[in-house]
C-alpha cells in the first residue's frame, strides 16, 4: 500500500512474480547448488576415476560395467547434499536461528502487527460488539469497543476484505452488510477488480 492507501500495482505485480519463483526455490536451489559444486569439484578428482591413474587411491575405469565417472559425480553430489543437511541440522537444533527469523518475520508482517485479515476482522468485530453490549454504563469499555469497531471498519476498505466478500458472494450468495461497515463499503468491495491474472 502506498501512503495514500491505494495499492502500488507495479510493486504488487513484482512481488507476485517473486512469490511464484519462491515456490520452487527450495528444491531448485538445492539441485542447482549440488550440481554446480559437483561440476566445480569434478575436474580436480576426475583423474582418479580414469584408467591412466597410477596413484594409490584410484578407482577402476568401470564399476560393475558402469563408468566410474558416474559414481564419482554421484558421490560428490551426495557429499554436498549431506553438507547442506548438516548445516540445516546445526541451524535448527544447535543454533535455533529459525526462532529469531520467525520473530523478524512476524515483526514485518502487517497482518500480525496492525492490519486485519477478513477472518480476524470478523472475530474482532464480534467480540467488540459483545463487549459493547455487556459493558453498558462502563464508558471506558464502551470507548474501547467503539475503537475496535472503527478498526474493523477501516480495514473493510482494503483489498483482502474485498476478496473475501467477493468469494463469500460466489460461495454463499450475497454477503450481508455487517454492523461495523455500511452498504457503500460493501459495494466498493464487490466492485474492486483484481489483477491476479497478469
Amino acid at each position: 500500500m502506498s501512503n495514500k492507501g491505494s495499492p502500488s500495482l507495479f510493486r504488487k505485480w513484482v512481488m507476485r512474480q517473486y512469490w511464484r519463483m519462491q515456490q520452487s526455490q527450495a528444491v531448485v536451489g538445492l539441485l542447482l547448488w549440488g550440481t554446480t559444486i559437483t561440476l566445480l569439484v569434478w575436474p580436480y578428482v576426475r583423474w582418479r576415476f580414469e584408467g591412466s591413474c597410477a596413484d594409490a587411491l584410484c578407482f577402476n575405469d568401470t564399476i560393475v560395467g558402469i563408468p566410474a565417472t558416474y559414481f564419482g559425480l554421484l558421490s560428490i553430489f551426495l557429499t554436498v547434499m549431506f553438507g547442506v543437511l548438516t548445516i540445516g541440522y546445526l541451524y535448527d537444533q544447535v543454533f535455533s536461528l529459525w526462532t529469531e527469523w520467525r520473530s523478524v518475520d512476524m515483526e514485518r508482517n502487517p497482518y500480525v502487527t496492525y492490519a486485519m485479515t477478513p477472518n480476524w476482522m470478523m472475530m474482532t468485530a464480534l467480540q467488540a460488539e459483545m463487549l459493547s453490549r455487556q459493558s453498558e454504563g462502563d464508558e471506558a469499555m464502551q470507548a474501547q469497543a467503539e475503537w475496535f469497531l472503527k478498526w474493523c471498519k477501516q480495514y473493510a476498505e482494503g483489498e483482502m476484505f474485498a476478496r473475501a466478500v467477493q468469494r463469500w458472494d460466489s460461495d454463499m450468495g450475497e454477503t450481508p452488510t455487517f454492523w461495523f461497515t455500511d452498504d457503500e463499503a460493501m459495494q466498493r468491495a464487490r466492485d474492486l477488480k483484481f489483477d491476479d491474472e497478469a
